[in-house]
């Protein structure tokens, strides 16, 4: 074998060598590497910045009322009286008295939600439960769901004394009966749409957490 030939063999396989430890070094890549270009500084210019801006809109009040309503400036001093309340979890409240007082009234059993209700309310709800009796009707009523809850209004007054009006409107099936099981009103196979618009009170920073209801309206 000439030196030649000897020179290129000892050539390769240094060029072999070298070859393997940069690889060793470097690596392969595998098509999910991110290019020089990619991995460089993006300009000052084109990054995307995120502030959290201090003052800005609470969500809990912009997402039920407008921004800068005379409703959304009330929730505000409401939560400044009582950093606990929030009107979320007021309307989540009111979502299960809505149903829990509708099916007392509709039932005529109104002891288990008087502590809810105003004197004026409890006694409106009584007389109308005893006008039926007189008549020789009983109701028959499953509430189905609720369809729609709003915040139709807030206000507070200088007493610290807070009212938030809430629309409803629910589904149940309700059936009046005579004396006799004859249905006079309603379809015990048929739900019916129920609209009410109530009002809740309460005096903000109060030990008692309960708001009752003043006043009613569809």
């Amino acid at each position: 074998m000439n030196n030649s030939i000897i020179q290129l063999i000892v050539l390769a396989a240094v060029a072999i060598f070298l070859i393997l430890r940069l690889k060793s070094v470097l690596g392969t890549r595998d098509g999910f590497e991110r290019s020089a270009k990619d991995t460089a500084p993006e300009p000052e210019e084109t990054k995307q910045k995120f502030e959290v801006i201090d003052g800005g809109p609470d969500l809990d009040i912009t997402d039920h009322v407008p921004e800068g309503s005379s409703s959304a400036n009330a929730l505000a001093a409401m939560k400044r009286l009582e950093p606990s309340f929030e009107v979320g979890g007021f309307l989540k409240g009111a979502r299960g008295a809505y149903e829990m007082i509708l099916m007392a009234f509709e039932r005529g059993q109104l002891d288990e939600v008087k502590p809810f209700l105003s004197p004026p309310v409890y006694e409106a709800f009584a007389a109308a439960i005893a006008d039926r009796k007189a008549r020789g009707l009983t109701v028959e009523a499953e509430f189905m769901g609720l369809r729609e809850l709003a915040l139709d209004a807030a206000t507070l007054d200088g007493d610290n004394d807070a009212e938030l009006t809430v629309r409803f409107v629910g589904e149940l099936v309700s059936v009046s009966r005579d004396a006799q099981g004859n249905v006079v009103e309603g379809d015990p196979r048929t739900a019916r749409k129920q609209r009410d618009v109530w009002t809740f009170a309460r005096k903000m920073g109060a030990a008692d957490p309960n708001w009752v209801l003043v006043a009613t309206g569809g």
